[in-house]
């Protein structure tokens, strides 16, 4: 009879919770017109922990996956991948692990990143290893938006392709992704190749760690030459660099006036010209979640507030704008779940920029 009304009671507490947050959503949904949907992929997900989320629109509907697991870096954390054919989420799968039968070890995986080529195919990369210190890269390729994938190729020694966010392609197909390495302290280089299960090329490093200390550049690219990345820091800020000839050499990295919680950003260029920013704005929490929107990338200013909850976390964004023109955000939710939020361009309310913690 104990066991049975402890199981009562977790049901209950389960559907409460459930309601709670639903009830959240809906309120933030309710008090800013542009958020269309706030909803979570998986209520209920088949692991302790999801992080680090990314997003992609295929001819079928919405991919997104994350790694999840028991806990950060656990050897039990994998590759989850949902699926939106516009009617709701698919529970998630397991799409990758870290599995090495050759030597009888498993690691854990890390950053996930869907990207939707010209030509149709799907990517997934991800990052296998001990430690963001000692990963290394791998890509999966689908020809069948995601129902079946090629064999899993590692990516050239010292490549961990597109690190966090999504690449962009530039003429002749090439593809040009932000990445960056923590084992000497935190640099940013950007790699390139035409076909990612082939030969790759890189940058120097567009940083000293002794300088800013930067990981996780997000692309902006304002015309065919001009192009703009953002990049988290240890410093308090988000720091930049541009290329002005279509990524073949960059300029140097310099801090900008938005601040950053040493936490994730990801960016997208709207159809209408705008960029749009997705990130933390204070220098020391990750509880306040917001988008902020730029005619030239260097004045901002605020969007909708995601989620506003000092001392929780609500991190790692990423975030594409669909054909239809609706702008889709993932994210992580208290390290428990990952959300997905829509909003409608058409609608924001911009203001200045708020004072900064």
């Amino acid at each position: 009879m104990k066991t049975q009304s402890v199981r009562l009671f977790s049901v209950f507490a389960l559907a409460l919770f459930a309601g709670i947050a639903t009830s959240a959503a809906a309120r933030a949904a309710a008090a800013d017109p542009a958020i269309v949907k706030s909803e979570f992929i998986a209520d209920n997900p088949p692991f302790a922990t999801s992080h680090a989320s990314t997003i992609v629109e295929t001819t079928e509907g919405l991919q997104a996956a994350w790694f999840g697991g028991t806990r950060e870096g656990a050897p039990d954390v994998s590759i989850w991948l949902a699926r939106n054919d516009g009617t709701g989420w698919s529970a998630p799968v397991e799409v990758a692990s870290g599995n090495d039968a050759k030597h009888g070890v498993r690691y854990p995986c890390w950053n996930p990143v869907l990207f939707r080529r010209h030509n149709g195919d799907l990517l997934l990369f991800y990052k296998v290893g001990p430690s963001p210190a000692s990963w290394w890269g791998m890509v999966r390729l689908s020809t069948d938006n995601g129902k079946s994938w090629s064999e899993v190729k590692r990516l050239p020694h010292g490549y961990v392709g597109p690190v966090r966010n999504k690449p962009v392609e530039l003429g002749g197909d090439l593809l040009l992704c932000g990445s960056s390495l923590e084992n000497k302290g935190w640099r940013v280089h950007m790699e390139t190749c035409h076909n990612p299960l082939g030969t790759w090329d890189r940058t120097p490093d567009l940083n000293a760690a002794y300088t800013y200390a930067a990981i996780q550049p997000t692309i902006l690219r304002h015309s065919e030459n001009l192009i703009q990345i953002l990049c988290r820091t240890k410093q308090g800020c988000i720091t930049e660099c541009w290329s002005t000839n279509g990524a073949a050499s960059w300029g140097p990295m310099r801090r900008t006036s938005l601040p950053n919680p040493n936490s994730a950003i990801d960016s997208v260029v709207l159809r209408d010209g705008r960029f749009l920013l997705v990130y933390n704005p204070s220098r020391t929490d990750r509880g306040v979640l917001a988008v902020a929107v730029s005619d030239d990338g260097k004045v901002w200013q605020a969007g909708p507030e995601l989620e506003n909850q000092p001392g929780d976390e609500y991190s790692y964004p990423a975030v594409i704008q669909t054909a239809d023109g609706l702008v889709h955000i993932t994210y992580t939710w208290k390290r428990q779940r990952i959300k997905h939020v829509v909003l409608d361009v058409t609608k924001f309310n911009l203001r200045p920029l708020p004072g900064v913690n």
